[in-house]
């Protein structure tokens, strides 16, 4: 209990101060398309050189919590992620919003965002020793698994079938692929100059989302009925945050899988956001109904997203192995203001890392209060014309790209992409499957060769990807999620004949009638 001998310190009015301003300043850069968490809090550390560590730590872990539930807000409104782990949220955030639910669907994200966070939170405070040591247990073999595990899920992520999704997810993985080779350093697939350096993960993201989002709007902006976008509509915030609560296989799904992913080092919210709603999926007793405007969907990602963040922290702090992309920038933070991840760190400089801590504890209570007040007035995105929306969109997807790394091939390759994905869409391929591709690709294959060098070296290849409890038990979830996708697959199509049938049946028997009355 030794974090309550300092949470008076975060209640000063300095402190205080830094987190307010550092939570709004999140929420609204995390709602901007390609200002990612990573990026966000990248831009912040510049203004904490001349702060006290402990200061300079809230305002970048404000920031951090901040954004993750800031990316709702794009998500819901206007169909783009403001980062990748909020990427499942659009699935169904989007389609509330389409129905006029908007609102809704906001006090869903944030209310489920600040529980995931909580639970996050408490989970880094008090068992932090436990899960360093399980952090230490995933070696290249078992991150390897996990990005396949990821890999098997593709197929039913966002997609209208299975073979739909499998195949989009191979393109994201074939794209992952361009440019210089992991261990060797020589360029693959690089037919053009501008793919030197590979694919970007947030321009990938950006022309994904974004640019069909923009061609979609432009065709609206045809249509005089379609200049503006759907409502916000009404919804009683307490009757919302109420009905939130009551999810509660939602809530546990998305905290749980958030909490297991971010003590995983590398994997990131992307992934917590997207297996939690793959599994809240498959766990509900109306999965059809996903993808169609189901809250559980918005639940499950977002508190899944949020609860990664304080698990991403135990092996930062602890062994100085970030949890997320993140937490590596977060890293560089601490490194700046003399301070060295390890047993130290809660020894030598205890006021200031439990201060942290707790100031994210804190964090978490005004991003919900101010994320609430920030939905009751985020009405005005949806009122915007559409031809302008798209203007905008475009302008700072174009922006957000060239931020990354200066560099005018990443917006070409943003805008590429997202021309080709605007066609692929109509032809039924999705978004989601293509980035999360992306996003395993890297992982697998840098795990993949870092194992297969080990197990040259000792037992041989095979039996060091097969051997011990861990890579045991990732095989065997792999080999269920397969089965699984395909025993849905089959049961969907069953259900759609039977209803086709049906409806073929009435049909038939209301034209009979008709023959029957009119023969009378």
């Amino acid at each position: 209990m030794e974090f309550l001998n300092y949470f008076g310190n975060v209640f000063t009015v300095y402190h205080m101060s830094l987190l307010i301003g550092g939570t709004l300043a999140g929420l609204i850069l995390g709602a901007l398309p390609g200002l990612s968490p990573t990026m966000a809090v990248a831009l912040m550390i510049p203004f904490t050189f001349h702060m006290e560590p402990a200061a300079g730590l809230i305002l970048l872990g404000a920031m951090y919590t901040a954004t993750v539930a800031g990316g709702a807000i794009s998500a819901i409104l206007v169909n783009v992620p403001g980062a990748p782990a909020n990427i499942a949220t659009a699935l169904d955030g989007h389609k509330l919003a389409g129905q006029g639910r908007a609102a809704e669907a906001l006090f869903y994200c944030f209310t489920s965002s600040f529980v995931g966070g909580i639970i996050g939170i408490i989970i880094l405070i008090f068992f932090t020793p436990p899960l360093a040591k399980l952090a230490l247990k995933f070696g290249p073999t078992e991150l390897f698994w996990i990005a396949i595990l990821g890999i098997t899920i593709i197929g039913t992520i966002g997609s209208k079938s299975v073979v739909m999704g499998l195949l989009s997810g191979i393109i994201g993985i074939a794209l992952s692929t361009i440019g210089a080779n992991p261990m060797l350093g020589e360029d693959r697939f690089v037919y053009n100059e501008h793919l030197e350096s590979g694919i970007h993960i947030v321009a990938a993201l950006i022309g994904l989302f974004a640019i069909p989002q923009v061609l979609n709007l432009i065709e609206k902006s045809r249509d005089a009925k379609d200049a503006a976008i759907h409502d916000l509509g009404e919804s009683n915030v307490l009757k919302a945050v109420l009905y939130n609560l009551t999810r509660i296989k939602a809530l546990s799904i998305g905290s749980i899988i958030g909490v297991i992913v971010g003590v995983i080092p590398g994997a990131g919210g992307q992934i917590a956001g997207l297996v939690a709603y793959d599994q809240a999926k498959k766990l509900s007793k109306n999965p059809d109904k996903f993808g169609k405007g189901e809250p559980d969907g918005v639940i499950a990602a977002e508190s899944a997203n949020n609860a990664m963040v304080g698990p991403s922290l135990v092996p930062l702090l602890t062994l100085s192995i970030p949890g997320s992309p993140t937490a590596a920038v977060l890293l560089g933070g601490l490194l700046i203001h003399g301070l060295f991840p390890g047993p130290t760190l809660f020894t030598e400089h205890a006021e200031v890392t439990w201060t942290f801590i707790n100031s994210l504890l804190v964090a978490q209570v005004f991003m919900l209060i101010i994320g609430l007040i920030l939905s009751r007035h985020s009405g005005w995105i949806m009122k915007v014309p559409a031809h302008f929306m798209a203007a905008t969109i475009f302008i700072l997807a174009v922006f957000g790209t060239y931020s990354i790394q200066s560099s005018y091939s990443d917006v070409l390759i943003m805008a590429t992409l997202g021309v080709f994905m605007y066609f692929g869409s109509k032809l039924g391929f999705s978004p989601a499957p293509v980035v999360l591709g992306i996003i395993l690709g890297p992982i697998a294959e840098d795990n993949f060769l870092q194992g297969k060098l080990i197990g040259e070296a000792s037992d041989g290849v095979f039996n060091y990807f097969t051997s011990g409890v861990l890579n045991i038990t990732m095989i065997t979830l792999v080999v269920l999620s397969i089965g699984y996708s395909a025993y849905s697959e089959a049961k969907m199509n069953k259900l759609k004949q039977k209803i086709l049938a049906d409806k073929e049946r009435n049909n038939s028997n209301t034209q009979k009638d008709n023959n029957t009355q009119g023969a009378v």
